[in-house]
């Protein structure tokens, strides 16, 4: 199989975006007196948009009577410091570049904030041409729902905003595209978008967590990704 588009998660992906989401996790926490949490913590918290993110934060949950300002709190704080110490991954630069010498399609799906997903890759990777955040007030619906893929795919030129990937593979060039992503919620993601995953050992999760959750394709630097 040949790739012409690919389909990429960000954080844990692209981006190591961790310290900065632990900051404004712990910033939160702090603004209302709630116990902080180490990166460890965040990182296993991570995955299914920043409203879980900060569900499994604060003590309770939404049960908690300040959850709704906490919740407010952190997403302040990020959008103010999401550049602070967020980098690409080593190698992601040099993959991105050898890909756009191709001319494959690049898209950015992601569970982050659509205002935070769309500023990050307009600042570190202007050669991906879209970039869709969570934003279900759109009636798109967060990952593993394949809807921000399908739409990915519809702005790429890929397939028919009515359709799937599934129904417009024979036609387009969806049969040609691949997800790539560090995560279960990534895993799952492709399979409900009928794509084929290749998961990556550099984000934040590791090969035994990926493979119990479905992981078929492991590769372990961002440049093995052109041996496909």
């Amino acid at each position: 199989m040949s790739f012409q588009t690919y389909i990429f998660d960000l954080d844990g992906t692209l981006l190591d975006t961790l310290q900065d989401l632990a900051d404004a996790v712990n910033y939160a926490m702090r603004q209302f007196g709630m116990p902080q949490h180490p990166i460890d913590d965040v990182r296993r918290f991570v995955g299914n948009g920043v409203r879980t993110l900060m569900l499994r934060a604060v003590p309770g949950g939404a049960e908690h009577p300040q959850f709704e300002a906490a919740f407010a709190a952190f997403r302040q704080y990020y959008m103010q410091h999401s550049l602070d110490t967020t980098r690409p991954y080593e190698g992601i630069p040099e993959l991105l570049g050898e890909l756009k010498r191709r001319e494959c399609r690049m898209a950015v799906v992601s569970n982050k904030m659509m205002a935070a997903t769309q500023e990050l890759v307009a600042h570190f990777f202007p050669e991906i041409e879209v970039a869709i955040g969570e934003h279900e007030a759109a009636g798109i619906r967060k990952k593993p729902a394949p809807d921000t893929v399908y739409e990915a795919l519809r702005q790429l030129g890929c397939a028919d905003k009515s359709h799937g990937c599934r129904e417009a593979a024979d036609r387009l060039d969806c049969h040609t595209a691949v997800y790539v992503g560090d995560s279960d919620v990534d895993i799952e993601t492709a399979r409900n978008s009928g794509l084929p995953c290749i998961s990556v050992l550099w984000g934040f999760r590791n090969r035994d967590f990926l493979l119990q959750h479905g992981a078929t394709t492991c590769i372990a630097h961002p440049l093995e990704l052109l041996d496909f």
